[in-house]
């Protein structure tokens, strides 16, 4: 996973042989957990879904490498340690790239699941996906759209990503308005839910919604 720092990414996995990934409402509440854990050092979340065999997130990279947080510190929500627990932790922390904790997030959502449903072997697909855009294809979970979306300048492909990632339930007949899917960020930026993991400051900024 080749990512850079002040870009804008769609991220995505799915349930390996398109397995599913979530089984009850605790998982994806357990899977919410890990992002913050593992993924808001590196970057800020702007749309996100899960979906019952994938995942969807588009995110703004701020730090390709990031320090790795201290066990206590995994639900604390931060772009970097503060300078005061990271002495009482490690003077000298360890330093981990966004496609590494990608992983280990993965392996260890992965090792509760088969733990929980009695399996072994891989859940995910092995490679999870960060899209930049200018390969001018929306994954849908099932195949690709041809259609010619980019982050380049003077194209709206982030946008679009943005609303297909909200409209993914409803495409899927989980519901029937986006804001009524629990997993995603369509409730918070429709004003139904007071969520913290999406900067939607950043979003309105960026994607001008």
């Amino acid at each position: 996973m080749n990512c850079q720092n002040e870009n804008l990414y769609h991220v995505y996995n799915q349930g390996n042989n398109r397995r599913q990934i979530f089984f009850i409402d605790e998982n994806y509440l357990f899977f919410l957990k890990k992002i913050r854990a593992f993924l808001l050092p590196h970057a800020d979340f702007l749309a996100y879904s899960l979906m019952p065999n994938h995942f969807h997130f588009l995110i703004y990279m701020h730090s390709v490498d990031a320090p790795i947080p201290p066990p206590h510190l995994t639900n604390f929500r931060y772009k970097q340690i503060p300078q005061k627990l990271q002495k009482e932790s490690d003077s000298s922390p360890k330093i981990r790239n966004f496609s590494e904790s990608i992983a280990i997030m993965l392996r260890s959502y992965t090792r509760a699941i088969n733990k929980q449903e009695g399996n072994s072997g891989s859940l995910f697909r092995e490679k999870t996906k960060a899209k930049n855009g200018f390969d001018g294809k929306l994954w849908t979970g099932e195949k690709s759209i041809t259609k010619d979306f980019s982050f380049a300048e003077g194209n709206d492909y982030a946008t679009n990503c943005f609303h297909y990632i909200h409209e993914n339930a409803k495409e899927a007949n989980l519901v029937t308005k986006p804001e009524d899917y629990m997993y995603s960020s369509a409730r918070d930026y429709a004003g139904l839910r007071k969520g913290t993991l999406c900067n939607q400051e950043l979003a309105k900024k960026l994607l001008f919604i």
